[in-house]
């Protein structure tokens, strides 16, 4: 797994979203650029579909209502515009950095975290989406302070 470098993350709220509200109805779309390994964490109303290139390596998420509580679903594009051999090699990669991802996540809300501290006890689900039904699972990942950044 890659280590999480403060410095490389950087962080957009967009439209209707602030730093500490609101938490239902907030998207995040993490992206990152394979030449200088900075993560840059769009918050918003709306998954930020206009960062997604074609190699689809993005993690989006949100907070959702499921019952009475908080649950933070995650989605990850494993495969199905690739063959069954690059599926494979996306899930391994994508379960070694999702980590990471989440860190990032975490570390990047870190002023909605602090506002809210029961944050950090939410579920965290990851769904692999992939049309190859071995990769297509969806995953409980522990809780948001499972990826909490301590320097």
């Amino acid at each position: 797994m890659s280590q999480f470098n403060p410095n490389q993350l950087f962080v957009e709220y967009r439209e209707q979203i602030s730093k500490t509200s609101p938490i239902v109805g907030r998207r995040h779309t993490l992206t990152h650029s394979d030449v200088t390994g900075d993560l840059f964490l769009t918050v918003g109303p709306q998954f930020a579909y206009d960062l997604i290139n074609d190699m689809r390596d993005e993690v989006m998420g949100e907070f959702v209502k499921v019952g009475d509580e908080l649950v933070y679903h995650a989605h990850v594009f494993i495969g199905g515009l690739f063959d069954e051999a690059t599926a494979a090699i996306r899930d391994q990669i994508f379960r070694r950095e999702l980590p990471l991802a989440l860190t990032a996540i975490r570390y990047g809300e870190n002023p909605l975290f602090q506002t809210n501290p029961s944050l950090d006890e939410v579920p965290v689900k990851i769904h692999f989406n992939s049309s190859y039904p071995q990769f297509n699972t969806s995953e409980n990942w522990g809780v948001f302070s499972d990826y909490k950044y301590v320097d």
